[in-house]
């Protein structure tokens, strides 16, 4: 998929990816205790790396000993990344809501695409990876 000439260089530059990946807080959209989803093996490895990891779905279950909420809206600290493993449908709603949240970073994961989300995030001030790994970014840095 090509993107428009204006976002090409803007989208995940490595000092975004670098940026995001030194946050610590990262609500985990989509993160449940099924451990065959790619979402619990990432929020492992972040937590090895030192992240807080905060498990959002609509379950609300404990995941990595992490307290889990239902909705972003429902967390009262401040969160620094909200990780989108999600459907690419339903970014969108997913950006706002962290833009409303106040977080500093969003990640969609690999192949959670939205271009018009992102633009919107780094237009609401976030810092915004799209169609990344954390976990492979930092296995790509040893």
């Amino acid at each position: 998929m090509d993107l428009p000439r204006t976002w090409s260089k803007k989208l995940n530059a490595e000092e975004s990816i670098e940026a995001a990946l030194s946050l610590k807080t990262w609500a985990i959209v989509g993160l449940s205790n099924n451990s065959d989803r790619p979402a619990y093996g990432v929020a492992l490895l972040l937590q090895q790396k030192g992240h807080r990891i905060i498990p959002v779905h609509p379950k609300a279950e404990m995941v990595h000993g992490e307290a889990g909420y239902a909705k972003l809206s429902e967390i009262r600290f401040p969160v620094d990344v909200v990780d989108l493993f999600v459907n690419s449908q339903l970014v969108g709603v997913v950006i706002d809501e962290a833009i409303a949240l106040k977080a500093k970073a969003v990640w969609m994961q690999l192949e959670v695409i939205d271009h018009e989300a992102f633009k919107r995030a780094q237009d609401g001030g976030l810092i915004a990876v799209m169609n990344r790994c954390p976990a492979i970014e930092y296995r790509n840095r040893v």
